[in-house]
C-alpha cells in the first residue's frame, strides 16, 4: 500500500510538470520558432537521460533502433502539433484538448481490433465531445486553428500510445524510451533546418522555459513515469493523468491571466467527466462494492449466529 501511495505521489508531481509545460511552451515561444522549440527540448532530454542510462544505450541493437525512430517520428508530430496550436489557443484550452489522448486510445484500440468501444468509454466520448465544442466553438460554429492542431496532438499521441504498447515488447523500454527522445530532437532540428533560422537561446529568461521542459517534464517526467507505473494500476494513472488540464489552467491562470468563460468552464468540466468517465468501469466498482457489502452482511451473520450460539450454551 506504501509502495503504491509513493508510486501515485510520483505520477502527480509528473502530472504538474506535465500542466505547467504549456505555459512554459508559450513562454519558450516568445524568443525561439517551433520547430527550434522542440529540436532543444528533446535533443536536451535525450542527453540527460542518456547520461543516466549510458550503458542501455550502448546496448542498442538495430531492432531497438528502428522502433525508436517510429516513436520518435510519432512524438515529433504530436509536439509538432501542441507547439504550433499553442500559438493559437490558450494554455488551457490547449491542455484540454490534448487531454482527448485519454479518449482516443480505447476509440482507437476499438478500430484496430474492430470492436464496440465499452459503455464508459461510449458515454466519456459523448461528453468529451460536448465539452470540446463548448471549449472550441465560436458563434460562427468553427473551430480555432489552434484548437484544431492540439486535437491533432492528441490524436496523434493515442498513435504513440498504441504503438509504444506493441513495440515494447521484445525490446529494453527504457532504452526504446530515451532514444525516442533523441529523434524527436534530431527531426525538430532538421526541421528548424529547413524552414526556420535555428538559434540558441542567450539570456537566463530564455534559457528558463527550455531547461524546465528539457529537464523536468521530458527527462525527467519520462523516468519518473516509467518507475512509477510498475508499481500501480492503469486506471490510477490514467485518473492522476487526467488532471494535466486542471494544473495547466491554474498556471495559465496565474502566470498569463488567462481566465475561462463560463462557456469555457463548462466544457472543460465535460471533458474533463469524459475523460475520467472512460478510465473507469462503474459497473465493475459497483460489482466490487456490492459484494463487499454482501460479506460484511455475511460475516455479521455469522457474528451473531455464534453469539446466540454461546447464549443458548
Amino acid at each position: 500500500m506504501k509502495t503504491r501511495c509513493t508510486a501515485n505521489t510520483m505520477l502527480l508531481i509528473v502530472t504538474i510538470f506535465w500542466g505547467f509545460s504549456y505555459l512554459f511552451m508559450k513562454m519558450g515561444l516568445n524568443s525561439l520558432q517551433e520547430y527550434n522549440l522542440i529540436a532543444l527540448r528533446f535533443g536536451i532530454a535525450f542527453f540527460l537521460a542518456a547520461a543516466i542510462f549510458p550503458m542501455r544505450l550502448l546496448k542498442a541493437n538495430i531492432k531497438t533502433i528502428r522502433y525508436a525512430f517510429v516513436l520518435g517520428s510519432i512524438l515529433f508530430l504530436v509536439f509538432t502539433c501542441i507547439t504550433f496550436g499553442i500559438k493559437f489557443t490558450s494554455t488551457s484550452n490547449a491542455a484540454f484538448l490534448v487531454s482527448l489522448t485519454v479518449i482516443f486510445v480505447p476509440i482507437l484500440t476499438a478500430l484496430i481490433v474492430k470492436k464496440v468501444p465499452e459503455t464508459n468509454v461510449i458515454v466519456g466520448v459523448i461528453f468529451a465531445l460536448l465539452g470540446v465544442g463548448l471549449l472550441t466553438l465560436n458563434s460562427r460554429l468553427m473551430i480555432n486553428f489552434g484548437d484544431l492542431l492540439c486535437v491533432a496532438g492528441a490524436l496523434f499521441y493515442a498513435t504513440h500510445i498504441i504503438v509504444t504498447e506493441r513495440l515494447t515488447k521484445t525490446v529494453d523500454s527504457i532504452t526504446l524510451g530515451v532514444m525516442q527522445l533523441g529523434f524527436a530532437g534530431a527531426l525538430g532540428f532538421i526541421f528548424s533546418l529547413l524552414f526556420e533560422a535555428p538559434i540558441f537561446p542567450i539570456t537566463a529568461g530564455e534559457w528558463l522555459p527550455i531547461l524546465v521542459l528539457s529537464i523536468l517534464c521530458s527527462a525527467i517526467g519520462f523516468i519518473v513515469q516509467t518507475v512509477a507505473q510498475q508499481h500501480t494500476t492503469s486506471t490510477n494513472t490514467g485518473l492522476i493523468f487526467s488532471l494535466e488540464p486542471v494544473f495547466a489552467a491554474i498556471f495559465g491562470f496565474l502566470f498569463l491571466d488567462e481566465i475561462l468563460s463560463v462557456q469555457g468552464w463548462i466544457g472543460a468540466l465535460f471533458v474533463l467527466f469524459g475523460v475520467i468517465h472512460s478510465q473507469v468501469n462503474w459497473g465493475a466498482i459497483f460489482t466490487q462494492d456490492l459484494h463487499y457489502t454482501r460479506l460484511i452482511h455475511y460475516l455479521h451473520q455469522i457474528n451473531k449466529t455464534t453469539f446466540s450460539t454461546n447464549k443458548t450454551k
